[in-house]
């Protein structure tokens, strides 16, 4: 099965179960008092997993995962299936891997790594037999931006890159045995996508228009051959290309022109006719795409409203979804399957528990545990997430999670609103070892997909146009608080807000335009001039930089706009105790966005807790990094939020800097 692999990490496809939710989407009450459960030790849920990441070899003899290595490390692990010959094949020494890929030809993996979190990410390889490892993508500030593989083409992937420009990624051809890297297709400037067909040859280009933020798909009838617009997608529709159908013509496409949430369509490549609607759900958008690797029908498609659920539109394989249904409780997501398509490589998430993974063998129709990701985890008692409806001010349903601390009385709690990124992301069941984090230390959790959030259609998406900051989408997240207090679950004196990247940014907004709503803080590498981030976003961004401004507003040029909504110029409004956290090579929010709103802080008199991690970008990816920093915030929340704390003690290996 052709598959294009995003460079920031495999995703495997999810598939469902559904667990209880209350009708009236009103979440059951806290649960009745009980024992006081143990504390979790923050290695637990913050240090590296035994083992994770399965995949299954291209000829089915073979597994592979994620472990650490002896350095403590997280390194790319082979074992023979029915043997205990367990070996790490990769060596990486730093900010370890997190995913991987088996080439087809089965005499490799493949894996993606940048320096320091740079996010220059380079395609390693690494030689099964010889236990090699090469750079195959040498080139100093440049980026691989996808991976393009085909089963039938073993030896050979597409990497898109940045080297003859840092804005655009040209399509070259890569040997993955000789390491040769040829030119294919030169990027026109606007592309930031390419498709192949069944021959692997390069037919679809997926463009934005940057003066009105649209999708352009162009196609070709082969190499060489002239690229035509095909369609366009206006700016404010959601939608991309699936892939080739049967037949090597028609194309499979998500797209929401002529409904609210996306639709899978057959479309004709030739004309852009649209042939036939496959499936569609009125609540979520096309969430995974299951493909079949020798047909390249659609054997099952994922949605994602409250709980991932999944429809199988391809009889060939209802069977084997209902078979792994019974095996755990919770959601499963396909993570590897062999060139026969006789046996996958399974994981189990649920809300309560570590995840499972299983080897699944299709003749047999018999599944087999290997392990979990976190055994230690399963020692503990974890807290249930229960999702549910908030109404905003004016009507808008806001999907959301709420975990209570396990033992809880049916009375107010100290409350983290946890904020996602993104903003275009979105929050979504299942185990989350920061919220169970949280929850462990007497904390209600509470996650809200605010309008802007991506999965639940456009007219959601683009009701968050132009609500940074004083406008809708920081009142979703006032308006749960709220609910949450007159819902008796939150205490109104005891209530933090804490995230990451826009997250960061919500927290500092939070704190600034609501301060009388929060007693405390955590901005985790989130922006706070949005004029200074806008100015300073990567190259490889200015191509859909017009997309963003559509969704912000011109903080660029509107300059009282840029003040009204950025939190940086209304510091003094900060009453709370805050803590700030950065990495200092972040290519997306840098260190800029941080150090401007410490230095406001501390110019007009205000306390600030200021972190940086030097070899850190996006995000802290080094255990010894994160445990440092989870750390820090627990005894941090501890004395706003009064909840139980693992004493904060240093980390060996750990580079924070207090500033």
């Amino acid at each position: 099965m052709k598959k294009i692999i995003a460079a920031m990490g495999l995703l495997c496809i999810v598939l469902a179960a559904c667990a209880p939710v209350h009708k009236d989407g009103v979440p059951p009450s806290p649960l009745k008092k009980t024992p006081t459960v143990s504390l979790i030790p923050r290695d637990v849920l913050f240090g590296n997993p035994l083992k994770a990441g399965v995949r299954i070899s291209p000829d089915g003899r073979m597994l592979s995962y994620i472990a650490p290595s002896a350095r403590g490390v997280l390194n790319v692990w082979v074992k023979t299936i029915g043997k205990d010959d367990d070996r790490m094949i990769t060596d990486d020494r730093t900010r370890g891997i997190r995913s991987y890929q088996w080439a087809y030809n089965g005499k490799q993996i493949g894996y993606i790594q940048d320096k320091l979190g740079d996010e220059n990410w380079h395609l390693y390889v690494t030689d099964l037999a010889t236990r090699e490892t090469r750079d195959l993508t040498p080139f100093t500030g440049v980026r691989v931006q996808d991976v393009i593989t085909d089963r039938h083409f073993s030896d050979e992937v597409y990497v898109a890159l940045n080297r003859r420009d840092p804005q655009v990624f040209d399509l070259y051809r890569l040997n993955l045995v000789t390491g040769a890297l040829a030119l294919d297709t030169e990027n026109p400037g606007d592309v930031g996508g390419w498709v192949t067909d069944h021959n692997f040859v390069v037919r679809v280009a997926v463009a934005t228009d940057r003066q009105d933020g649209g999708t352009i798909i162009r196609v070709r009838d082969g190499k060489g051959s002239p690229w035509r617009e095909l369609l366009r997608l206006p700016f404010g529709e959601s939608g991309g290309v699936v892939g080739f159908a049967e037949g090597n013509r028609n194309l499979y496409m998500t797209t929401s022109v002529g409904s609210d949430t996306t639709r899978l369509v057959e479309v004709d490549s030739k004309t852009g006719a649209e042939l036939r609607t496959l499936i569609r759900n009125e609540k979520a958008d096309i969430g995974r795409i299951l493909q079949n690797p020798d047909t390249y029908g659609i054997e099952a498609v994922s949605f994602n409203y409250l709980m991932p659920e999944w429809s199988v539109l391809d009889d060939a394989v209802k069977e084997d979804f209902a078979l792994l249904r019974q095996i755990e409780n919770g959601v499963f997501s396909i993570t590897g399957r062999d060139l026969e398509n006789k046996k996958w490589t399974v994981a189990f998430i649920s809300d309560t528990g570590p995840v499972s993974f299983y080897l699944y063998d299709r003749e047999r129709r018999h599944a087999r545990f290997l392990f979990v990701h976190r055994p230690d985890l399963g020692q503990y008692t974890l807290a249930a997430m229960r999702p549910f409806i908030i109404k905003a001010r004016d009507g808008l349903e806001l999907v959301s999670y709420l975990t209570l601390p396990p033992g809880t009385e049916a009375k107010a709690v100290p409350l983290v609103l946890l904020v996602h990124g993104g903003p275009w992301a979105r929050d979504g069941w299942g185990l989350d070892n920061e919220v169970q984090w949280l929850a462990n230390r007497g904390y209600g959790v509470l996650q809200v997909n605010f309008r802007g959030s991506t999965g639940f259609g456009k007219a959601f998406l683009n009701a968050g146009n132009g609500q940074w900051g004083v406008g809708a989408m920081q009142h979703d997240l006032t308006d749960a608080v709220q609910w949450a207090i007159g819902a008796g679950i939150a205490d109104p004196a005891q209530i933090a807000i804490m995230g990451a990247s826009y997250g960061g940014y919500a927290t500092l907004a939070g704190l600034t335009f609501t301060p009388d709503l929060y007693s405390c803080g955590v901005d985790i590498v989130g922006p706070s001039n949005l004029r200074t981030l806008m100015e300073s976003v990567p190259p490889y961004w200015v191509p859909f930089k017009r997309r963003m401004i559509l969704r912000i507003g011109d903080v660029e040029r509107d300059d009282a706009f840029n003040r009204k909504i950025s939190p940086l110029f209304h510091v003094e409004n900060i009453r709370v105790p805050l803590m700030i956290a950065q990495g200092a090579n972040d290519p997306r929010v840098k260190i800029a966005e941080a150090e401007q709103v410490v230095t406001a802080m501390r110019a007009k008199g205000l306390p600030v807790t200021y972190i940086v991690y030097p070899d850190e970008g996006h995000g802290f990816a080094r255990p010894e990094n994160r445990l440092d920093f989870y750390g820090r915030v627990e005894e941090f929340l501890a004395r706003c939020l009064g909840g139980r704390a693992e004493p904060w003690q240093a980390v060996d290996g750990a580079t924070a800097q207090v500033r």
